[in-house]
């Protein structure tokens, strides 16, 4: 379906040539939406942590001692890629250039994965230990800078840049041993906060009238560490795995626009 959607804008542009684009002094408005794949950044980092007696998790395992062997998991192992969406003001300082202001959402479902094992010593074994983390959905503020490397035409090039912030909503984790029928329920994990962001992008803008035209567009988008709690975990020696939360990601992106 992208591919054919692709195909019709592009078999469109072929058509007259047009002027729509940034021109100074005047405003425009645009709608996007698209993919974001994570390709850096984990949501939680690794650890080895001692537990002297897994009875307060479990009673009838009461004097049974394990050791936590918890491994890094990134936002790929646990989201997957994500979708996202948003809207952007534009104004236009010349034909070429224009500073803009988007607001934009980006959302996951939530993931489960095995995030490592408890290893216990009366047993000689380890058991698997999995994490179901709730919805990521973040939501972006941010500036920026576009430059466009031709002055018409049906098809012109541009490169962009963002700065600004994002915030990020609570994240929980339901943490399972199933085989020691251990189950820590909906712990919190991450508070919702704001974290340093920004992103570039490279693309094409093809205008279909005076007014309306489109872009397609790749680049690289970053969050700054999320803000962690560890209100659940630090009395299992945890409290460092969550540290972390920044997220590096590509997006690919198709974008509506209206120039007044």
């Amino acid at each position: 379906m992208q591919i054919k959607l692709l195909g019709a804008v592009l078999l469109m542009a072929a058509g007259p040539a047009f002027a729509a684009g940034p021109e100074q002094g005047k405003f425009s408005m645009s709608v996007l939406g698209g993919a974001d794949f994570p390709v850096s950044g984990d949501v939680h980092s690794g650890a080895v942590a001692p537990v002297p007696d897994l009875g307060p998790l479990n009673p009838a395992l009461a004097g049974v001692s394990a050791e936590l062997r918890i491994r890094s998991r990134s936002h790929e192992q646990i989201y997957g890629n994500a979708m996202s969406w948003g809207l952007e003001l534009g104004y236009g300082l010349s034909d070429r250039s224009e500073v803009f202001l988007q607001a934009r959402e980006t959302s996951a479902d939530d993931g489960r994965v095995r995030v490592g094992a408890a290893y216990v010593p009366a047993l000689d074994t380890e058991l698997d230990v999995f994490g179901t983390f709730s919805g990521y959905d973040a939501y972006a503020w941010e500036v920026g800078y576009r430059h466009y490397f031709r002055d018409g035409g049906r098809v012109r090039p541009f490169v962009a840049a963002r700065l600004g912030a994002t915030e990020t909503d609570v994240i929980r984790a339901t943490f399972e041993i199933p085989d020691a029928a251990i189950t820590i329920p909906n712990a919190p994990f991450y508070e919702k906060g704001w974290a340093l962001s920004g992103g570039l992008e490279a693309g094409v803008h093809i205008p279909f009238t005076d007014r309306f035209s489109m872009k397609l567009a790749a680049g690289v988008n970053y969050i700054d560490d999320l803000s962690d709690d560890d209100s659940a975990i630090a009395g299992l020696g945890l409290a460092a795995i969550n540290d972390t939360g920044s997220r590096v990601s590509v997006p690919l992106s198709i974008t509506g626009r209206w120039d007044f």
